[in-house]
């Protein structure tokens, strides 16, 4: 007797319309706003209408933003009160609590996420935790802009999805970036958002980012 073996996700993909619907209902079922776009150029159109002129902004860092051009917007545009390069230039010797502050609790965070379930869950890893504050509740409003590679079928797949593709693909990048290995240090779930409004999600039918 043979076994079929079914070949593994190389989590690059981006999954079937029919997966990010199935996702999309369930982030709406737990308290996210959900938009499913076309592609990283309709989530560059959509952010800027989501954010108010003048509202404090802090971007985490994203393969996602720096590809869509959404980082550039925000942190280089001059509509906003771009939290990342204020704090950039601050001496983290003497104004290490500023800096921590302005980047917890910002009127608008914005970023993306390492996998997105079919069951409603968010999952990010860090490895300095930064942005995760903000994320968690620290900001007023939250958007994650998220590519359709990332939508798993459940938690366990996630964070394997983390450890197995996400983590080498950014051990690569900062180590050509900064000189030092990446590392899976902090890792946040999102599984409900319990202030209406507060969170969006948008889903991509496109694969960006890690």
């Amino acid at each position: 007797m043979t076994t079929t073996l079914i070949p593994e996700t190389t989590f690059a993909d981006a999954a079937t319309a029919e997966r990010l619907e199935r996702a999309a209902a369930a982030l709406t079922a737990h308290g996210f706003t959900v938009e499913i776009l076309d592609d990283a150029a309709a989530a560059r159109v959509r952010v800027q209408e989501l954010i108010p002129d003048g509202a404090s902004v802090f971007t985490g860092a994203s393969e996602t933003l720096r590809l869509s051009g959404i980082d550039a917007d925000i942190n280089t545009g001059g509509r906003y009160d771009a939290v990342k390069p204020r704090t950039l230039a601050m001496d983290r010797a003497t104004r290490a609590e500023e800096i921590r502050r302005l980047r917890a609790s910002p009127d608008v965070v914005v970023g993306s996420v390492h996998a997105v379930t079919e069951t409603g869950s968010l999952v990010v890893a860090s490895g300095s935790g930064s942005q995760l504050p903000s994320y968690a509740g620290g900001a007023a409003r939250a958007i994650w802009i998220v590519g359709a590679q990332k939508v798993v079928p459940d938690l366990s797949t996630a964070l394997r999805r983390v450890e197995d593709h996400c983590l080498p693909l950014e051990n690569a990048r900062t180590q050509e970036v900064h000189g030092w290995p990446s590392a899976v240090n902090r890792l946040l779930v999102l599984n409900a958002e319990y202030q209406p409004g507060r969170g969006t999600v948008l889903l991509l039918r496109e694969a960006i980012g890690f």
